[in-house]
């Protein structure tokens, strides 16, 4: 069985965990701490109401370039504060997405793990990362041991199927854009993988399930004809590319992967288009209407109800999942 989660900062104003919890969301990882001087100071006041509503509390810190061993101890502060290293809290997390530290991950990571460790006595450790960076920047068979588990960011509408797999990979952070009731605006969705459930990315909770077979990795289709690519150059942002080929940052980011759409790097290589036609979904929520998907997603309800067969636009349904054309 899935369990559904999120991860909250400062930017996500939360007024009714109640509300929260009744939407299914059993998880939710706060973000503490950034670098070796920030903390965010929303987290600390939320933490207790979640918890007392049924939602399963934890802390993540953004990782930056510098002394990992102080990043790990400014951390282990604030998870101590707030009771975020005992038993039954979600494992803490670390976010590893600041282009900067990409020619260090790997050296990064396994220091501030075990540093965070030996400040608090908390075996167990999330990592997360998007695509980008699981196929390109880190290594996990150079530091993924019985006490650490994966968390990925990939936005392709499909909760718990991410579409790259790895023995220790047990959340798919699945859409920035979701929505959930007691929460204004957008919040991160995320949700398990395979045979992982929440009690096992709990402090002290149950073991990893063994890990089965991976598949054989299907030689990739050809891209499109249209499929093209952008290599950022410095100075470049993502609305700007946006706008140059005429497509949306949402857009942009779902197709190439991309966490958080204020960061991207000089080198980066974007596909603009291409590979998406007929590919990405959507799980329609309560609440939509098919004017407001195609709106979203710069299509037509014409070409939406031709390409999910829907003889009546003005039908569609909540856990319904289209095909954006």
């Amino acid at each position: 069985m899935t369990d559904y989660g999120i991860d909250v900062s400062h930017w996500n104003p939360v007024n009714d965990w109640n509300a929260v919890r009744g939407n299914g969301i059993t998880y939710c990882s706060f973000k503490l701490t950034e670098g070796t001087g920030y903390t965010d100071r929303t987290s600390g006041p939320r933490v207790p109401a979640a918890r007392l509503a049924g939602v399963v509390p934890g802390g993540y810190h953004f990782a930056r370039p510098g002394n990992a061993d102080a990043q790990a101890d400014h951390f282990a502060s604030h998870l101590r504060q707030n009771n975020l290293h005992t038993n039954g809290s979600l494992a803490p997390m670390l976010d590893m997405e600041a282009a900067e530290l990409r020619g260090t991950a790997n050296d990064f990571v396994p220091r501030f793990i075990a540093r965070l460790r030996a400040a608090t006595g908390v075996h167990k450790v999330l990592v997360y990362a998007n695509l980008d960076w699981f196929t390109h920047v880190l290594n996990p068979g150079k530091w993924a041991d019985d006490g650490v588990l994966l968390w990925i960011a990939r936005y392709n509408g499909n909760p718990g199927n991410p579409g790259w797999t790895h023995p220790k990979l047990a959340l798919h952070q699945h859409t920035q854009t979701g929505t959930v009731p007691g929460i204004g605006g957008s919040v991160d969705r995320n949700a398990t993988i395979g045979q992982f459930a929440l009690s096992h990315l709990t402090i002290n909770g149950g073991n990893a399930p063994a890990p089965q077979p991976v598949p054989p990795t299907p030689t990739p289709p050809t891209p499109p004809t249209d499929t093209e690519i952008y290599t950022v150059r410095a100075g470049d942002t993502l609305s700007a590319i946006a706008a140059r080929y005429g497509t949306t940052v949402g857009a942009l980011a779902a197709l190439n992967g991309i966490s958080n759409p204020n960061r991207i790097y000089a080198g980066q290589k974007i596909r603009i288009r291409g590979g998406t036609a007929g590919g990405q979904r959507y799980q329609v929520r309560s609440g939509d209407t098919l004017s407001g998907i195609a709106a979203k997603f710069g299509t037509t309800v014409a070409a939406l109800a031709s390409r999910n067969n829907i003889a009546n636009p003005n039908r569609i349904q909540a856990g319904q999942w289209l095909t954006i054309p």
